[in-house]
């Protein structure tokens, strides 16, 4: 028990081949057009993510009414007569769980299979979801209560778009962790989850082991081999219309394309990552030209998202150095050449929980492998948080009681994790993978 009572590519589009020198110089005009309608893009992207960070917290749904969490979840600890706590606070995470239209029920279990008291949550669904849905995922947080008595559960209310391939999931990502960073002032870590993600570990496994570690390390996959991405994601130009319409419409691509930089070295990675509250602060608030200087560069590149954080890290002085080459998550890949990940199947199941990691990705929606994670791994029942050591309820497993949200009680999960974490640490694996020049 952990008991602490001191402190808490697609291929891009081209113009058919002719030889008629008329089409040719037509052509020729309107490769210049788009180059000019590309630079108005990025200015007027700049524009519109220095305006979305400047919006009010009355963006999002406040799910609760009081001003002040629940006593019993947050008591007024005495202080130690020896100044010595038994264990370490537990560090809290915010998280950013995001889905599209029809990902209700997808992103209500996710909320339920990851929550816990210490953290906070903002919940988006982009704006391919009506109103109407959004309205009743607020009105759904606000009829649980744990969520009213902890609140610590929003919901965006102005949506955006954010695509997978383009540059709007970062803009999407930047603006949920700029809300974040308003609503909680007191959170170590920031996870972005889709609704095809489900956590392999309790929250009471994850903050028991991370209550142990420093708060400056950002676990984020990444690699300066390039290769094959070379061609088809770092230098094609592409304009993501989510950026800038209220309708869906398709990313498309100009038919130039450009040299890679040479004032700063690309790394890729993956677009699941756990970034520290310090890193979030130096890409948002403007303490450094770096972040806004390759948010420009990545708004017309295709899949930016896994590029642009891991980029940031490894040319930043200040955090080149707190890079751990893995993100915590677990992902499937077929055997045979594949850019996407299948979604995930049973016989994963093994593998998957023994990886040590804390997540995984690409399930589908009612997938018997989530079934079978709150069954054995969470203990969790349908339409229910996960139990831990604030959760005094007994026998029916509602959680209907709470008590201290600072107790922890870990379990088989937080081994599997702990193991993870010693070896990602070890002298051999840490400094030799750490935003290495390939």
């Amino acid at each position: 028990m952990h008991n602490n009572k001191h402190q808490p590519p697609p291929t891009p589009t081209s113009l058919p081949y002719t030889s008629n020198a008329s089409v040719t110089t037509t052509a020729s005009k309107d490769n210049t057009k788009t180059t000019l309608y590309i630079i108005l893009s990025t200015a007027i992207f700049s524009f519109l993510f220095l305006f979305i960070l400047s919006l009010p917290s009355t963006t999002s749904y406040r799910a609760l009414i009081a001003t002040r969490p629940d006593p019993a979840l947050f008591p007024n600890r005495p202080i130690s007569q020896t100044g010595i706590s038994s264990a370490p606070t537990p560090p809290s995470i915010a998280y950013f769980i995001s889905g599209s239209a029809g990902d209700s029920a997808r992103i209500l279990q996710l909320l339920f299979a990851s929550y816990h008291p210490r953290n906070h949550y903002l919940l988006h669904l982009d704006l391919s979801a009506t109103q109407t849905e959004r309205d009743r995922l607020a009105v759904t947080v606000l009829t649980v209560p744990i969520f009213r008595a902890a609140k610590n559960v929003d919901v965006i209310g102005k949506s955006d778009y954010a695509y997978p391939r383009g540059p709007s999931s970062i803009s999407s990502t930047l603006h949920g962790a700029s809300i974040l960073l308003r609503l909680a002032s007191n959170w170590d870590w920031f996870i972005s989850l889709n609704a095809g993600d489900y956590p392999l570990a309790t929250q009471d496994d994850l903050l028991h082991i991370l209550s142990y570690f420093p708060k400056d390390f950002n676990f984020v996959n990444h690699t300066s081999y390039i290769g094959w991405k070379e061609s088809k994601q770092l230098k094609p130009i592409i304009v993501d219309t989510g950026l800038y319409l209220l309708e869906k419409e398709e990313i498309f691509y100009a038919t130039q394309k450009r040299e890679l930089p040479n004032a700063f070295r690309l790394f890729t990675g993956s677009s699941f990552m756990m970034l520290t509250r310090s890193f979030i602060e130096f890409c948002i608030l403007g303490i450094d030209n770096l972040p806004r200087t390759l948010l420009m560069y990545f708004t017309n590149m295709p899949y930016s998202h896994a590029n642009y954080f891991p980029t940031i890290l490894c040319n930043s002085d200040q955090f080149k150095n707190t890079v751990i080459n893995h993100d915590l998550q677990y992902v499937a890949f077929n055997k045979t050449f594949s850019k996407k990940p299948p979604p995930m199947k049973p016989e994963e199941f093994d593998n998957m929980i023994q990886s040590g990691a804390a997540f995984a990705g690409q399930f589908q929606f009612n997938s018997p492998v989530l079934e079978r994670i709150d069954q054995e791994i969470l203990k969790r029942g349908p339409g229910e948080v996960v139990p831990g050591g604030w959760c005094l309820g007994e026998g029916n497993g509602t959680c209907s009681v709470w008590g201290d949200a600072d107790i922890l009680r870990p379990g088989p999960g937080a081994k599997r994790l702990e193991k993870r974490m010693v070896e990602l640490l070890s002298d051999d694996k840490y400094l030799s993978q750490q935003c290495v020049d390939e």
